[in-house]
């Protein structure tokens, strides 16, 4: 089993930063992909980014692309989202999901899940 707990959420003004962090444990995750999704009111979860645990091999949705960087810290286990540039349409609970396996984009093949973290960004 395995367990993700996020933090670093907050309010934001349109144009600043911030960076999330989700804590893992419970298992070996050499095989894992680990991922970002959000949710604002009203919508589906949608993608945000992956991370495969081994090889650090990434995907963006084209949405966040080259303002978000995700990356992970093998050492302490944890799993990072840079946020820069951020709009207010990027506002939503910010998820941390896993799966076994290779980088996807779709919520339903994640098997594990964080509690999510809340991000405002303010006009």
């Amino acid at each position: 089993q395995m367990q993700l707990v996020e933090s670093g959420g907050g309010l934001v003004q349109a144009g600043g930063s911030l960076r999330l962090s989700c804590a893992a444990s419970g298992r070996s995750f050499s095989d894992y992909t680990m991922a970002w999704f959000r949710q604002a009111p009203g919508k589906e979860r949608e993608f945000v980014a992956a991370i495969t645990w081994q090889g650090g091999y990434t995907n963006y949705a084209a949405s966040v692309k080259g303002r978000f960087t995700i990356s992970r810290d093998k050492f302490n286990l944890t799993i990072q989202l840079e946020m820069n540039t951020l709009r207010p349409e990027d506002t939503a609970v910010y998820y941390c999901a896993a799966r076994t396996g290779g980088l996807r984009a779709i919520a339903s093949v994640y098997g594990y899940w964080g509690q999510g973290t809340q991000v405002t960004v303010s006009s």
